[in-house]
């Protein structure tokens, strides 16, 4: 079920987005409102999980991870066990940041960040030991033109 949200919910989860460590007080100066209602209307958006939670970005290069690949992944195996034990695998890397299951050709694209090439074979070895796989390609990223983790609002 969608949200109802008005025009201040909106620019409330607009500055949450853009910097959610922001005081109540900041927040609610910057949207033309006081402390207590914009409180109150983070509160009910966080009940309706309109927001899910909050987190720190950390810098991927900082870290060492330096290479993000997008794998493409085709199966010829459709039953439950298989994506069940499939997901199973997934949600257990913490080298895959997103998974997706697809229409068309591609059944599951995933974003994978790793130190190097090398550490993608490994990620790629382990994967293909545990399940089966028909097919997999994976793409480098040369460069991250734009990332964003804020939603259109």
């Amino acid at each position: 079920m969608v949200a109802q949200l008005d025009d201040l919910d909106r620019k409330i989860l607009a500055e949450l987005q853009e910097d959610a460590e922001q005081s109540l007080d900041e927040i609610a100066r910057k949207v033309g409102s006081s402390k207590t209602p914009v409180w109150n209307r983070i509160r009910r958006m966080r009940e309706q999980k309109v927001i899910l939670k909050q987190t720190a970005l950390l810098d991927a290069e900082s870290l060492g991870l330096e290479a993000c690949f997008f794998v493409l992944i085709r199966t010829s195996e459709h039953e439950a066990d298989w994506q069940g034990k499939f997901l199973q695998v997934l949600r257990a890397r913490p080298e895959v940041l997103e998974a997706h299951r697809l229409a068309g050709d591609i059944d599951y694209l995933l974003k994978v960040r790793v130190k190097n090439a090398r550490a993608y074979d490994l990620f790629y070895q382990a994967l293909i030991s545990e399940v089966k796989i028909f097919n997999v390609t994976a793409l480098l990223s040369m460069e991250e033109i734009k990332s964003t983790t804020a939603l259109p609002l």
